[in-house]
């Protein structure tokens, strides 16, 4: 009887099998949700992507130079205005009368610094104190990592002398900065004169809301650097100096004066700082502002606006200086003593006097004016500079291109690498799925090839981020061995232990990935470039926020190799489409470029010369100042340029 009961099904009770029947209803309407994925839509869009993707990808690439080009033509370069209320009239009476005054104390510094052999800190001291300043020197010393033959020093030793006037109606909370850099030779002997002048003048002044700070700093960016940290209690570039005894309040502005003859033509303005960093928009619309009323001609990249803005030729005159600019804030190399104070968020520029053939000259006097001009109304500021721009362009000193305008050329050179990630990611879903349309040539479409794992993808990246910790670490540490081994000097040692390391990366050994199982099909060499596209693409992407011109520059020489490798097809083209992408490369083609805008074209050996000189500098200014530009090419682009080296070679 047991076994009887047993067979029969067990009743159900009602309060169990009314939710079942009640989910009835709700699970047969569940399919429903498939309506906000369409499968016919998503097919068709892999079917329109597939088959549109090469001349959608050469449209886009087309598309992004194009604008980037068209951002000189006037409608997209709005002319500049102020957006600071505070700074927005130039009604200030100038009253500076110290010209030459100026001139004799540039005589008398002139002689003394020749008879001390360099700065006479003695006599700039004295001679502060005398104008009622409170006066403070800074000695420091830098032992650089390798030594700098373009300026022959490898041991340096310096001392900075600054005069702080405290602000008659204020508690000393901000400050103003006017620097001068102490050069060799007769070198702005001038700009030390006319600060003096201006200190002299600034001093009688009741209306002063700011401390202002007069600095005379020794060894150009390295005195600069050492004064900024010792003012800021930080120790970043592993510079030994006293500190600053006295200090000021924060400061809020900056200008740096670069100065070397009685009278001046015009006077050229320099903005791009330490990694491509730029002032607030309005620091220069108010030094344009001052030059325009004062009658001063001003020029930026040295190139002057034109008026007839509708010409050809005005737009090739405005691209000349749009492409100049964009080399030069691709560099990251600071383009005076102010492009270390931006690293601070204090706003600050270079100002430097041009004496040329022109036939209107202009004497000191109305270059202290307009300075004691922009001194006043940076006095007036409650706040610190932050209403106009921080990132533009400058195709002229009258016009500028926004953020919002130039960001689209960038982005449409990344959809270059969006497109071809899509591209590879949907034939290899393809795959997996079994769909109609076959990836594979006809010799294998007779057998199953097999599938590699992620392990298959482990050896190329190592080896490639391996060769970019060699390139970045090995030139500096390795340079006292080639020195030992090889009859070079230890500059031209670390410099051509680069260039060793850089091109010994093509030779390494890039088939290490076929000793696995299913290492060497197509299938690994398509994950292996969607991995590197998209490794590049983020790059790329976040360099672009915060230099846009280097981001841009690499974008329109990586894109086009990145998307066009593969190891089937023409191995000698892409190979050296691939050389010619290389960053290397880019920026040699830079600075044929750039001697090109400027008029002085170099040729092969001059320009090979000048590439030499720019890696050596580019990493004295990693290890000086702090340059992300060699870490970043060492670290992320060369080892991304590796992958897709290893893409040419999977087979």
């Amino acid at each position: 009887m047991s076994l009887g009961s047993s067979s029969r099904a067990c009743p159900v009770p009602a309060a169990i099998e009314r939710p079942a029947r009640a989910a009835g209803p709700r699970a047969a309407q569940a399919p429903a949700m498939g309506l906000l994925s369409d499968p016919h839509c998503r097919r068709a869009l892999s079917r329109l992507v597939l088959r549109l993707n090469t001349p959608l990808c050469v449209l886009s690439y087309v598309v992004g130079l194009g604008w980037f080009l068209a951002l000189a033509f006037q409608p997209l370069a709005p002319r500049t205005y102020m957006s600071e209320n505070a700074m927005g009239s130039t009604m200030v009476e100038e009253q500076f009368l110290f010209g030459e005054r100026a001139l004799s104390y540039a005589r008398e510094f002139a002689g003394h610094k020749k008879k001390a052999g360099g700065m006479p800190v003695a006599w700039l001291e004295k001679t502060m104190w005398t104008l009622g300043l409170e006066v403070h020197r800074q000695p420091f010393s830098r032992t650089l990592p390798f030594p700098d033959e373009l300026r022959e020093r490898y041991m340096v030793k310096g001392t900075n002398v600054y005069g702080i006037l405290r602000a008659p109606r204020a508690a000393s909370t901000e400050a103003l900065v006017l620097s001068v850099p102490c050069s060799e030779g007769p070198h702005n002997n001038q700009a030390v004169g006319l600060m003096l002048a201006l200190a002299s003048y600034f001093r009688g002044q009741i209306y002063w809301a700011k401390d202002i700070i007069f600095l005379v700093n020794e060894h150009d960016l390295l005195g600069m650097e050492a004064w900024l940290e010792a003012y800021h209690d930080v120790n970043l570039t592993e510079i030994r100096s006293s500190g600053t005894p006295g200090r000021a309040g924060a400061i809020q502005a900056a200008i740096s004066l670069e100065l070397s003859s009685d009278v001046v033509t015009s006077f050229d303005v320099a903005v791009e700082g330490l990694n491509g960093q730029l002032p607030n928009l309005d620091l220069l619309n108010l030094f344009h502002a001052f030059c325009q009323k004062n009658g001063l001609l001003c020029t930026i990249q040295g190139k002057l606006p034109r008026s007839d803005w509708d010409s050809l030729p005005a737009f090739a005159h405005s691209l000349q200086t749009l492409l100049l600019m964009v080399l030069a804030q691709a560099s990251g190399q600071p383009r005076g003593d102010h492009g270390l104070f931006l690293r601070y968020r204090i706003e600050a520029l270079t100002l430097r006097g041009i004496n040329s053939f022109r036939q209107y000259k202009y004497d000191m006097t109305t270059v202290g004016k307009t300075l004691e001009g922009m001194f006043r109304k940076l006095n007036n500021l409650l706040e610190r500079l932050h209403q106009s721009y921080f990132f533009y362009l400058l195709p002229s000193l009258s016009r500028f291109v926004s953020i919002g305008v130039y960001m689209p050329a960038f982005g449409f050179l990344i959809l270059v690498l969006i497109l071809k990630a899509l591209d590879l990611w949907m034939k290899l879903s393809k795959s997996e799925t079994g769909g109609a349309e076959r990836l594979w040539d006809s010799d294998h479409a007779g057998g199953e090839e097999s599938r590699p794992g992620l392990l298959a993808l482990v050896p190329p990246l190592v080896i490639c981020h391996a060769a970019g910790l060699a390139l970045y670490y090995l030139p500096v540490l390795g340079q006292h061995v080639a020195t030992q081994h090889f009859p070079v000097s230890e500059a031209e040692a670390v410099v051509l232990t680069v260039i060793a390391i850089y091109v010994a990366g093509m030779a390494l050994p890039h088939n290490t990935h076929r000793v696995l199982a299913g290492g060497g099909s197509d299938r690994g060499w398509m994950t292996l470039k969607l991995l590197a596209l998209l490794y590049l693409a983020l790059q790329l992407g976040c360099l672009a926020l915060l230099n846009f011109s280097l981001g841009f520059l690499l974008a329109a020489t990586m894109v086009p190799a990145a998307a066009a490798v593969q190891p089937n097809g023409p191995k000698v083209l892409l190979a050296a489409l691939l050389v010619v992408a290389t960053p290397a490369a880019t920026l040699l083609l830079g600075i044929f470029l750039q001697r090109e805008l400027v008029e002085a074209p170099a040729g092969a050996g001059e320009g090979w010369q000048l590439f030499l000189a720019a890696l050596a500098q580019g990493l004295l200014q990693h290890h000086l100042y702090g340059s992300f530009l060699c870490p970043l090419l060492a670290l992320g682009t060369y080892p991304c340029w590796l992958l897709l080296w290893n893409v040419l070679c999977w087979k």
